[in-house]
């Protein structure tokens, strides 16, 4: 609304108006700035829509650049946005918890007569973005301010907005290299002089690279894994260690394995843990079950299917050695071999992996010492063998002697088997391979 005075001289002396000379001038209330819509940029990281968390703003409030206008949730973090522009709010499009869409308008602010880089938005024409006759005459003329405040304003043309800028980052103006028309110094020259600044500072400018990255999909023997152990996450682990010394049973082994070698058998330890497990399980029977859990009962199982975990190209795999009750050592070994082979290539039947009763891992070829091993539902107990070190121990005599020490760490579900009953498992597997004559007793 404007409002227009007709200031009389002859009527403040009480003189008539027809006779006097009179004049006009007016004060105007109206805002020149254009109104335009404040759209969300593109946050990055592939995000498509935000929820508006908490408004910093409301219509009426002035703004500068910079300013705080609201904080967006993604899918992936809490983003704070803020000002393009210096200007007045004049309405919000969205309420706290609702969804705003990348490129959507956030809210409608009234733009400043010389917000620059609203104009370079709008894409107004060069010729009007100079400065207005007021601001140059701000620009030479000057006016009363703090030291720190005067920035070389004399000869640099800049709009307020950018030689507030340059007064909080202590610029002279007279040192940025401007790029507007007549010499302007647009913002973005202050923030390419920044950068200059800062890459002096750091001796060199280091860039950011978009991070690389690989999508591999769960397949295969991976995929299953995710849902086996999906489901042992359910299961109460209990886990019982000890160590055992297997200097003996190394002696066996390396006295036949070169001459097993020549018939194509391959003799690695394994045999004979896998042997050990199924003789306790003779004296341990409850140990090789099944649980149902519907029913809350055990199955107990008469064959030995002892699952062995295997390390292939496709990720874990556990198939097992079937009836190992019925095998000796040399049977065991050839039945390893063929599995190995067939892991090895990725191609092990669903027969081999199958009814497996009872599970042993031998982490100790690849390496580590202690573990803890997951159970594979149904199934009660899982064994871990870590790899065996030569140690000192002392022998029945007192002396100090060199032992072959590894570490068995035993999982059992504890909702079914109580520590007492492991630990009787686990000292009769230790006997066997401690003592690896008894193994060869039987088949």
């Amino acid at each position: 609304m404007a409002l227009t005075w007709r200031l009389a001289a002859s009527t403040l002396l009480g003189r008539n108006v027809r006779d006097q000379k009179y004049r006009f001038f007016s004060v105007s209330c109206f805002r020149y700035g254009t109104v335009v819509p404040f759209k969300l940029s593109d946050i990055g990281e592939g995000i498509r829509d935000v929820t508006i968390k908490e408004w910093f703003v409301k219509p009426g409030d002035r703004v500068s650049q910079f300013d705080n206008i609201c904080e967006v949730q993604s899918d992936k973090a809490s983003v704070t946005i803020t000002s393009r522009y210096d200007g007045l709010i004049k309405a919000l499009h969205y309420k706290v918890d609702d969804v705003a869409l990348i490129g959507d308008s956030l809210l409608d602010i009234e733009l400043d007569g010389d917000n620059g880089n609203a104009r370079d938005e709008m894409t107004i024409p060069d010729d009007q973005q100079g400065p207005t006759k007021t601001e140059s005459n701000q620009i030479i003329e000057g006016d009363e301010r703090k030291p720190a405040e005067q920035y070389a304003i004399e000869k640099a043309l800049a709009t307020p907005a950018v030689r507030r800028i340059a007064m909080e980052n202590n610029i002279n103006l007279k040192d940025v290299v401007s790029t507007g028309k007549g010499g302007r110094v647009l913002k973005e020259d202050i923030l390419a002089h920044l950068e200059k600044i800062s890459a002096g500072l750091a001796g060199k400018r280091v860039e950011e690279k978009p991070t690389a990255e690989t999508v591999v999909p769960m397949k295969g023997y991976t995929k299953h894994m995710w849902k086996t152990m999906t489901q042992s996450l359910s299961i109460p682990h209990f886990v019982y260690s000890d160590e055992c010394d297997i200097k003996e049973l190394v002696t066996h082994r390396n006295k036949v394995k070169d001459s097993l070698k020549q018939q194509g058998i391959s003799l690695s330890l394994m045999p004979f843990f896998i042997k050990a497990a199924s003789r306790a399980l003779e004296k341990m029977p409850n140990l090789n079950a099944w649980l149902d859990e519907k029913d809350q009962t055990l199955r107990v199982q008469t064959s030995h299917n002892i699952g062995i975990a295997m390390d292939t190209p496709d990720g874990l795999i556990t198939p097992n050695i079937k009836n190992v009750q019925d095998l000796n050592i040399l049977e065991i070994a050839k039945e390893l071999n063929r599995l190995q082979e067939l892991g090895n290539k990725c191609s092990i039947p669903l027969n081999d992996l199958s009814n497996t009763t009872f599970s042993l891992s031998n982490i100790g070829v690849i390496g580590g010492t202690y573990m803890k091993p997951i159970i594979v539902p149904p199934q009660l107990v899982v064994g871990a063998i870590g790899k065996m070190r030569k140690l000192p121990r002392f022998d029945d005599d007192g002396n100090v002697v060199a032992g072959n020490i590894i570490c068995v760490s035993w999982a059992a579900d504890h909702r079914v088997v109580d520590g007492a009953t492991m630990a009787k498992y686990s000292n009769l597997w230790k006997h066997y391979v401690e003592n690896p004559t008894y193994l060869l007793l039987e088949a």
